[in-house]
């Protein structure tokens, strides 16, 4: 039997991860003197009171390695297949320490997904198409659709970029002073944040944002992000069409561990590009 493992900046929340007979692997995230683990004990009103009343900037950190190393080995000793699908390598060291954790085990299969959020359900749904596969097919599966995820979001301020190292004071001054809203997103080849595009205001963003929507492969789903408000998704939705509207899933209110950099009110899709 196959056995996936994600950690929580997939934003799977629990109860989904029942649904689909995933196995959760919490982020633990620092508030000032208090640490929460991601997804777990930690509520929408304490890391928001925290994010934009307190202005203190969550530290995040990788899951407990002991529980980890506890769980997959059961599985594998259980006589089970593991796959693990990590929050990009770009933004965390989650992958290079569970590769070698696990890389005497032939039973399990760490990969760096180079994406986040929805990036990582898309993949989990392509896994679990494979899932009476042996393991390499289904490793071989989720690698070939890696280089199609594309995760393109609109920060409603710089302000948590820059916080949080994603944008240099310059930009940041820059782009304040002009209103400029960039487009950023979680390049493929590396897994790390960059700068798509840049337009003036937030309209012409969602403008920009809905024209690389075209190029999205519509037998997948769609994912709609948002971080804490959900005006700005609701009404980038309203500007795409029937079509692209039909493969999309319910709004997904994003993991915390992520929502810090991208800050509160930031919207986007999350999507598999044609071939």
């Amino acid at each position: 039997m196959l056995k996936i493992f994600v950690d929580s900046g997939s934003s799977i929340k629990r109860g989904e991860c029942e649904a689909l007979g995933v196995e959760m692997l919490p982020l633990r995230i620092s508030l000032g003197e208090e640490e929460y683990l991601d997804g777990v004990n930690i509520t929408s009103e304490i890391f928001y009171d925290a994010l934009i009343n307190k202005k203190l900037f969550p530290k995040t950190s990788l899951p407990s390695l002991a529980d980890a190393e506890a769980r997959i080995n059961a599985c594998t000793d259980a006589g089970d297949d593991v796959l693990v699908l990590t929050i990009s390598s770009g933004i965390s060291g989650t992958f290079s320490t569970f590769k070698a954790m696990f890389s005497a085990n032939p039973r399990v299969r760490v990969i760096d997904t180079k994406t986040a959020v929805g990036g990582i359900r898309i993949l989990v749904g392509e896994a679990l198409k494979h899932k009476d596969e042996p393991l390499d097919k289904v490793e071989k599966a989720v690698l070939e659709l890696i280089p199609r995820i594309r995760v393109i979001a609109i920060p409603e301020t710089l302000e948590y970029l820059h916080r949080g190292g994603r944008l240099s004071r310059a930009a940041f001054t820059v782009g304040s002073v002009l209103h400029l809203k960039p487009l950023i997103t979680l390049d493929s080849s590396d897994g790390r944040v960059k700068v798509l595009a840049k337009a003036l205001g937030i309209r012409r963003s969602m403008e920009a944002l809905v024209g690389h929507l075209s190029s999205a492969d519509t037998s997948y789903p769609i994912v709609p992000s948002y971080t804490y408000d959900r005006a700005n998704i609701e009404r980038l939705v309203a500007m795409t069409d029937e079509r692209l509207m039909g493969a999309m899933t319910e709004y997904d209110d994003l993991d915390f561990a992520i929502a810090c950099h991208w800050g509160p009110s930031a919207f986007g899709f999350i999507f598999v590009a044609k071939e």
